[in-house]
């Protein structure tokens, strides 16, 4: 059986958290972000693989430096040097194109910067990758056509993967399994052209394999989504992260399939939220609280506090941003959100009368 490997990353955010010039000293978690990511390469660096594929948004956002920009190149040069084509997605938080574009340039890295396609050939078959950057409107309407445009059945290949950066129906997201419908930014799975080997995705950051459609019928291609490298909104505070490793086979009993997919997972840091009822609590009693909780949870968490109730102003320099990690380890990072305080402090008084 011929076999084509494909790695499989997406939602890297990378330079989240990761000031060049940062105000105060504290962890920051930028580094976590391009540590998992370079850990997400490694198979590409040792040439395990035959080619990567990002699903977007490899950057926080779109307004970015290029030395940020370069620094997110590199690695995937390295995979490039080594002569694994990398092949990528510009996503959302892009804005649909990669910033400084110019930095990405290398013979063997591929940008969807337009609906095409590109062929991977191999001494065990060949692959066409077809892909597009992210639409923002109506790409529920407009996926069959923007998908006809990549050109994808025009190329002579033993397989094929249709490489996005969407919601597609049927993913699911946070904590309460909100699952994506019939919005107009979200893919119908029925309209996932026959063909095709696997889609790959990106955009929803939870690990899923799709293969059924809301009406439960079977897929013509599975929706892979690799999910993101690191555990970036508390939503996500329990998820597994880390990367996706397909095999696609291009001859033997069943060519233009996964004949294997296999997901391997990266190190990520607690993430933990803790609700306080603060009213009526005096500054004391609250450091008090807070100090009693920090014994309880790893060190290296990644720690939220939802504050509740209306506190005074006095109980509220506990909550500032530098009382909070003078009471941390430094390898932790700490915040709190105090809605309810917000809501009290922005009310209009009452008209009399």
């Amino acid at each position: 059986m011929g076999i084509i490997r494909i790695l499989l990353i997406s939602d890297t955010h990378l330079g989240f958290d990761l000031p060049f010039r940062p105000r105060i000293q504290r962890r920051r978690r930028g580094p976590e972000l391009f540590a998992n990511f370079q850990r997400a390469l490694t198979p590409a660096l040792r040439a395990e693989v035959d080619g990567v594929v990002h699903c977007g948004d490899l950057l926080y956002r779109s307004k970015v430096p290029p030395r940020l920009v370069d620094m997110a190149f590199e690695p995937l040069k390295q995979v490039a040097a080594g002569g694994i084509p990398v092949y990528l997605v510009p996503g959302n938080h892009e804005r649909s194109a990669i910033p400084h574009d110019h930095l990405a340039s290398h013979p063997h890295i591929h940008l969807f910067d337009r609906p095409r396609s590109y062929r991977l050939d191999t001494d065990r078959g060949s692959l066409v990758l077809a892909g597009f950057p992210f639409v923002r409107s109506n790409v529920r309407r407009n996926f069959p056509r923007i998908v006809d445009q990549t050109g994808w059945r025009q190329v002579k290949a033993d397989a094929g993967v249709l490489c996005i950066h969407q919601s597609v129906d049927g993913a699911t997201v946070g904590p309460g399994g909100y699952i994506f419908r019939f919005a107009q930014d979200v893919v119908r799975t029925t309209d996932i052209p026959a063909g095709l080997a696997a889609v790959l995705a990106g955009h929803i950051h939870r690990f899923q394999v799709l293969t059924k459609d809301l009406k439960g019928r079977q897929l013509t291609a599975p929706v892979y989504y690799p999910g993101s490298i690191e555990r970036i909104s508390f939503a996500e505070k329990k998820e597994p992260k880390g990367y996706v490793i397909l095999e696609i086979a291009t001859r033997g009993t069943a060519p233009g399939t996964v004949a294997k997919s296999s997901f391997h997972p990266l190190p990520v840091r607690p993430m933990i939220q803790l609700h306080l009822d603060a009213a009526g609590l005096n500054r004391p009693q609250i450091v008090s609280w807070i100090r009693s909780r920090l014994t309880k949870i790893p060190e290296d968490s990644v720690l939220q506090l939802k504050v509740h109730g209306q506190v005074s102003e006095d109980a509220l320099q506990a909550f500032r941003a530098s009382s909070l990690r003078a009471l941390a380890p430094a390898a932790m990072n700490i915040s709190a959100t105090l809605r309810e305080f917000r809501r009290y402090r922005n009310q209009s008084p009452k008209s009399p009368g």
